[in-house]
């Protein structure tokens, strides 16, 4: 086989992977239409004084470090504005629906916690 038909078939082999990763990919365009349209709390809304960041961060690093927690519940989105934390997405679970809620409360201390998280 030549160079060039081997960097021809290389070629269609990255394309044809590419092609299939883009087909699996998921696809949040609708689901994101409706967070826009009905004015859900995202990522985007994250609350920038130094108060809600940390009040993000320390939730975010006791989710983490919990092992028993599935990747989804890893994953969660924590939303702190105005001293008001959201927890959005989905988890395993209602027990780690209830855990994270339980972490949210206690790091949070008076803050109110609104959760959304969803059980799949």
């Amino acid at each position: 086989m030549s160079n060039s038909m081997r960097a021809s078939l290389l070629l269609a082999l990255v394309v044809g992977g590419l092609q299939a990763a883009a087909d699996l990919a998921p696809d949040n365009s609708k689901v994101n239409a409706a967070v826009e349209h009905n004015g859900a709390l995202t990522a985007q809304d994250q609350g920038s004084s130094s108060s809600d960041i940390e009040m993000t961060r320390k939730i975010r690093q006791a989710v983490v470090a919990k092992d028993s927690f599935s990747m989804n519940a890893k994953n969660i989105k924590i939303i702190t504005v105005n001293g008001v934390v959201t927890l959005k997405g989905p988890v395993k679970n209602a027990t780690e629906r209830n855990e994270i809620q339980k972490i949210a409360n206690h790091l949070a201390g008076g803050a109110k916690v609104v959760n959304q998280i969803s059980v799949e």
